[in-house]
């Protein structure tokens, strides 16, 4: 039994309407584009190629710093971390976790000075991409702590102060968290239920977090709760930074998933802990925002693994397909085996090609990356999970046989079916697919909402629609035109990508350009067709954003293709690669192309709300369900800790 609340029950989650969840996300929105977007321009029709052509370079102090890091992390990874043990054993060995300490691997992205390694985010999503090959928990655990936990919200938003009483502890020894979701509150923050109330210099937090990964282990916490406005409080949601050893936080559970069996995720619960007001990162009510502005680079960590994932299976399918043999020849012979081992080193060397061009831009801050980064997460995710599927289908029984179960029986322990369920969570995690493609969407129509937003907005006047008549009447009569004819129509254009004696990618590049008018042709035409109904037409914006995403990766990876043939590295090769990965998103587009306006969108809608108010349940007849008892969603009251705590700081 849980003991007696001393504290006034506050309500588990507030009840909001969609329109009020929606203002919510959209305030905590960059509202502004104060530098050029490549992606922005992409799905606008307009295909700036010049914003990542040719393509750019670290300095070489800090390429030497970063291949120096990767080297001591090489050898680490090889001598001391055994995939396997960790894998049986669900859990990383201490003695793994301090010797990455002792490497400097959790102040990859902090500055020299507060003790850090201060890498740029090239080569820490190269560091990602290595150690998470080596097992994926560890490359959770180092994301998790870098990417979205504390270091980079205090980078961006924390005061010098902040800065110099955490940075050192996080660079060296200290593990973070980030803790926003909660057992009755996903991508819909507006519900968010955890309170900070304002005690004199502090605050009290009360609250329950789901799915706090390295919330086991962590030192500093990253917190988002709701402030009551109040007199001299704005209120609203906003970030702490929170002891994790501090009096009343309780980490009541360590979660256990099917597949990064070592990561440190648990359910942690808050009762009256007080914060001291000096940890509040940004002013009251900027939460969200800084979550969201601190995903914008944070993003590309997820997908920097998924190359790593995507190398891996293609050395295995290499290897493997070599010497399996069916009807006297080497499987890869096999025009079905072939094309999956075609599809995997393609693509492996297109995310690639959008990992580094993203982390890059994101180095040199020329560029608002927000929709890069939203694209590199949402493709790498997408196709490093077809990447290790092809690869369990191409190794057969072998590839859903345990490592563990080869090796007993004489064989070589490949791993691939546990690849398989540790790359399953990227499509979810920070963001599943289907919030990425509203996110992306909204981004991608932004200018439209900024001068014909309040034409279809319910609560605005009449004065206001006239008004915004006006304006985008002249915004359309500019834009429009520029939609009917450009540089992919004439057959010399981007001719710097044929170069002698190698595959033409220019003519990928004239079609990106095509297809990008193409694709803003159609948003437009959706938002005349539906207006305010647009964005419930989720089906079609998903499309929108995974046409744009192929165009990308077809830019990145021409792009990088004729930089290597540039620097002398592979040129050949690369533009082999390039041109077979743009020929089979080519293949892609269209069929995306067909399906915006061919589809089942309605009839599936017909479908959900029979199957919502119980006219096929006899479908669900003949089956027993396994599921064990209980509530669908835990009870997530505030109150204290009636649980043990299982908080294990690694020391």
């Amino acid at each position: 039994m849980s003991a007696p609340h001393n504290t006034p029950q506050v309500p588990k989650a507030p009840k909001v309407t969609e329109r009020e969840a929606r203002k919510v996300a959209e305030a905590a929105r960059e509202q502004d584009w104060r530098k050029p977007s490549f992606a922005k321009e992409l799905f606008l029709g307009r295909f700036r190629l010049d914003l990542i052509h040719p393509h750019p370079l670290p300095p070489p102090d800090d390429i030497r710093r970063g291949e120096e890091f990767l080297g001591r992390l090489r050898a680490f990874c090889e001598a001391h971390i055994d995939s396997a043990r960790i894998e049986r054993e669900a859990k990383i060995p201490d003695e793994v976790v301090n010797g990455l300490k002792e490497l400097g691997a959790l102040g990859m992205k902090i500055e020299t000075k507060y003790g850090g390694l201060g890498l740029t985010q090239v080569y820490y999503n190269k560091a990602l991409a290595l150690v998470g090959s080596a097992s994926p928990a560890i490359g959770a655990l180092l994301s998790a702590h870098q990417s979205i936990g504390v270091p980079q919200p205090l980078k961006i938003f924390g005061t010098q102060e902040q800065k110099d009483a955490f940075l050192p502890r996080l660079a060296t020894t200290d593990i973070s968290a980030f803790l926003l979701t909660e057992p009755d509150v996903g991508s819909d923050p507006a519900r968010l239920a955890t309170t900070a109330v304002p005690d004199g210099n502090d605050y009290l937090l009360d609250g329950v977090k789901l799915w706090t990964t390295n919330g086991v282990v962590a030192d500093l916490l990253v917190v988002m709760a709701r402030v009551p406005a109040s007199e001299g409080h704005k209120g609203g949601i906003t970030a702490f930074v929170v002891e994790a050893d501090a009096p009343g936080v309780t980490v009541e559970h360590r979660n256990a998933f099917m597949g990064l069996r070592g990561i440190e995720n648990g359910v942690t619960r808050f009762h009256q802990v007080r914060v001291p007001a000096a940890n509040r990162i940004g002013p009251e009510g900027s939460g969200l925002k800084i979550a969201l502005t601190t995903l914008n680079t944070g993003r590309l960590s997820l997908p920097a693994m998924c190359v790593g994932a995507g190398k891996w299976c293609l050395k295995i399918a290499r290897e493997w397909s070599a010497v399996r043999e069916q009807w006297g020849r080497p499987v890869a012979k096999h025009e079905a085996v072939g094309a999956k081992i075609s599809f995997i080193a393609a693509t492996t060397f297109a995310l690639e090609a959008i990992v580094d061009l993203s982390s890059q831009m994101a180095d040199e801050d020329r560029n608002d990356i927000r929709i890069e980064a939203a694209l590199a997460k949402l493709y790498g995710s997408e196709m490093g999970w077809l990447i290790a599927d092809e690869l369990v289908q191409i190794r057969g029984g072998r590839g859903f046989e345990t490592a563990e179960s080869l090796a007993a029986r004489g064989e070589r322990a490949v791993p691939a079916e546990q690849m398989l369920r540790d790359m399953r969570i990227n499509r979810i995690f920070e963001g599943s697919t289907e919030i990425m493609h509203l996110l992306i969407a909204r981004e991608a129509v932004d200018a439209h909402l900024k001068v014909a937003g309040d034409i279809i907005n319910p609560e605005k006047p009449l004065s206001d629609k006239a008004k915004a008549g006006a304006n985008a009447a002249g915004f359309y009569a500019r834009w429009l035109p520029q939609l009917v004819t450009g540089a992919g129509q004439l057959p010399r254009t981007y001719g710097e990508f044929h170069p002698a004696g190698h595959r033409d990618l220019s003519g990928h590049l004239r079609y990106v350009e095509r297809s990008s008018r193409k694709l803003a042709r159609s948003t437009f035409y959706a938002m005349s067709r539906w207006q305010g109904r647009m964005e419930t037409k989720q089906g079609f914006l998903g499309r929108i954003v995974d046409i744009g995403a192929e165009l990308f990766a077809m830019s990145a990876a021409c792009v990088r293709a004729e930089h290597l043939r540039g620097s002398g590295e592979h040129g050949r090769e690369a533009f082999q690669l390039a041109d077979a990965f743009c020929r089979q998103s080519r293949v892609r587009v269209e069929e995306l192309f067909t399906r915006l306006w061919s589809n089942t969108d309605d009839l599936d809608r017909r479908v959900v709300d029979g199957v919502l108010s119980g006219t096929y349940t006899w479908l669900e007849e003949g089956v027993i369900d396994p599921s064990g008892e209980g509530p669908w969603i835990a009870d997530a009251t505030p109150g204290p800790s009636a649980e043990e705590n299982r908080h294990r700081p690694v020391r």
